[in-house]
């Protein structure tokens, strides 16, 4: 550990030298970005309980037969110079949940998504500090950032924020790697008493239109994740992404998860994209996840959505069914089932 600070300090040192070696300002204006959503859900078997949970324990959109609000998201973001910062806060029920997937509360209306700083280091070197948004998964937070409203069994059991410093090196245009030290435990800005977690990050992009990313997140107290995240545009109207992740639990906790979601989509009309999510998730043996199907038992999910837009603002129509290898759900007499369904009606607006 005294070695990191050690090294940690030498950095900070050759940002302050590089800075006051900087004699012309190149100042870029303040971006400022966000969104707003809200959405209508109706689960078939009519299913929520006491506690706001969802028959499907996926992250948001957890109301049943009612017209919800999502979150209003709202980032900044300026670099001056070879120096950057980003904040970017949400307010709603998405924002609360993050912390307590499947309909938990933190008793908080707002949420930090993201709160770092940056340096150029060299044209191809940049330093990061802060709370980040996770490098790993296909999907984020924001419903902007995805495809599909309602959210993967893969996005709600991993990482949705990490905490720490990292670096990253782009060799070019085509490949970069990045390397960090994060806080002991996930989706939270203070440490438990650890700064134990390193994180890495392999970008490559082998054609036109075709990136992937390779993730690695492993520490004593949150345990380890391998994920592979990758998109290819085919053509302009077709679009394929895969994420495929494993996750073992640290020896406290035990068990873990793997999977693996598809994400074809394509655009019917310049206005229009039909996109499918097809996901597998299992469950480890010896332990439990946040939110799927009991130990060493699976689900096959599969999602049908649409985006409609009208400029700024973007309509999602959705229908999902999960089915479960044992009765995992409930059906309309409050029975086990194997099964569960729900539309889903939502609207995001961008801006």
């Amino acid at each position: 550990m005294k070695k990191l600070l050690f090294s940690a300090a030498i950095v900070l040192a050759a940002i302050a030298t590089k800075a006051q070696d900087s004699t012309k300002t190149v100042e870029n204006p303040l971006i400022i970005t966000g969104s707003v959503d809200a959405y209508y859900k109706y689960d078939f078997s009519k299913f929520r309980s006491a506690a706001g949970t969802s028959n499907i324990p996926t992250s948001f959109a957890t109301d049943q037969n009612s017209f919800s609000i999502g979150m209003i998201d709202l980032g900044v973001k300026k670099k001056v110079n070879k120096a950057s910062f980003v904040g970017e806060l949400s307010f709603g029920p998405r924002g609360e949940i993050q912390s307590i997937p499947n309909g938990g509360s933190n008793n908080q209306s707002f949420h930090i998504q993201n709160l770092y700083v940056g340096y150029d280091l060299t044209d191809k070197l940049n330093v990061t500090a802060g709370y980040m948004a996770t490098f790993l998964g296909y999907e984020v937070v924001s419903p902007v950032g995805n495809f599909n409203y309602s959210t993967s069994y893969l996005f709600t059991n991993g990482p949705f924020q990490n905490a720490g410093v990292k670096l990253t090196y782009a060799f070019s245009s085509k490949v970069s790697l990045m390397a960090g030290i994060f806080n002991d435990y996930w989706n939270v800005y203070q440490s438990g008493g650890k700064i134990n977690t390193f994180g890495s990050q392999l970008m490559v992009s082998p054609a036109k239109g075709w990136v992937a990313y390779v993730n690695l997140l492993t520490g004593p107290q949150s345990g380890t994740i391998v994920d592979l995240t990758t998109t290819y545009q085919i053509t302009d109207a077709f679009k394929l992404g895969l994420n495929g992740a494993t996750f073992s639990a640290p020896d406290a906790v035990k068990g873990g998860f793997e999977g693996v979601a598809l994400y074809p989509q394509i655009a019917v009309s310049k206005d229009v994209t039909l996109g499918l999510r097809g996901e597998y998730f299992k469950t480890k043996n010896g332990g439990f996840t946040t939110a799927g199907p009991p130990a060493g038992e699976s689900i096959t999910a599969f999602t049908l959505t649409a985006n409609v837009k009208a400029g700024p603002l973007t309509f999602i129509p959705e229908v999902r069914l999960d089915n479960g290898s044992t009765a995992q759900f409930i059906n309309k007499s409050a029975g086990p089932t194997k099964q569960a369904s729900q539309f889903l009606l939502a609207a995001v607006y961008a801006f």
